[in-house]
């Protein structure tokens, strides 16, 4: 079970809703996935004018937990004016937070995210921090309070993988709230190779949505999230530089 904060959920996928062909195939892609958590940006809702088009109005929001990111701050101010209005809205008080320091390569501003990160903390939200796969950002985002650490991949929407396996381990064993993925997953190879490292969930979106059979890359993002973690969790045989017979040498019958 994941646990954030208060909550509880079986499944580890953390699903975005943007950008999807059709509201038709996000809301199949959803249901095949069977996640739980869904997020999607605040700004790109108009909250309180029903009138206007919903990108979330095909799902059935009573059977998810909606997680609204702060995706469009470039400070700490504007982020928590983002998640005071999402939470004035009754969407949730959980929040993800995402300020993006560099416009090219997308990648967190570690300084306004930790700034942030404080502010909505002593307002009462469940935190859940957006970060580079940097250790000692990590530590100290845990050391703060947040709910979980959410700690990129790769670039948001590469699709290129997980580039720095190395720090999201040292991540992951030091860090004493879940570890969430998020961001760069471009197949099912790479959110299980994400849980296999010890990830607590993945978060992802476009490595759905802009995949040719969206509904179809849902199911298989669920199933590989899935065998990471049993994989995780029956522990891996060692790695070793030489051959071991797989067969036992004692008791064979002499030549």
């Amino acid at each position: 079970m994941l646990k954030i904060g208060n909550k509880t959920f079986k499944s580890r996928l953390l699903l975005g809703t943007g950008k999807y062909p059709s509201f038709e195939i996000q809301k199949e892609a959803v249901c095949v996935s069977e996640a739980e958590i869904l997020t999607f940006a605040v700004r790109r809702m108009n909250l309180f004018e029903p009138s206007q088009p919903n990108f979330l109005e095909q799902l059935d929001l009573s059977k998810y937990t909606l997680l609204p990111n702060t995706a469009g701050a470039k400070t700490a101010e504007e982020a928590v004016r983002i998640a005071q209005l999402a939470k004035a809205s009754g969407l949730c008080d959980m929040v993800k937070v995402e300020i993006i320091g560099c416009d090219r390569s997308l990648l967190p501003d570690p300084v306004e995210t930790l700034r942030a990160t404080e502010m909505l903390l002593e307002e009462g939200f469940i935190v859940l921090p957006y970060t580079s796969d940097d250790v000692v950002l990590a530590r100290r985002l845990g050391e703060m309070g947040v709910h979980a650490i959410m700690p990129g991949g790769a670039p948001i929407g590469s699709g290129r993988g997980i580039l720095n396996p190395l720090n999201l381990s040292f991540i992951i064993e030091q860090a004493e709230v879940p570890v969430i993925i998020d961001a760069g997953v471009g197949s099912p190879k790479d959110a299980a190779f994400a849980m296999e490292l010890g990830a607590d969930g993945v978060l992802l979106n476009t490595a759905v949505s802009a995949a040719q059979d969206p509904v179809k890359m849902a199911e298989a993002m669920k199933l590989a999230i899935e065998a990471g973690r049993l994989g995780y969790e029956a522990g891996r045989m060692p790695e070793r530089d030489y051959a071991v017979a797989s067969s036992p040498m004692e008791g064979l019958l002499p030549n």
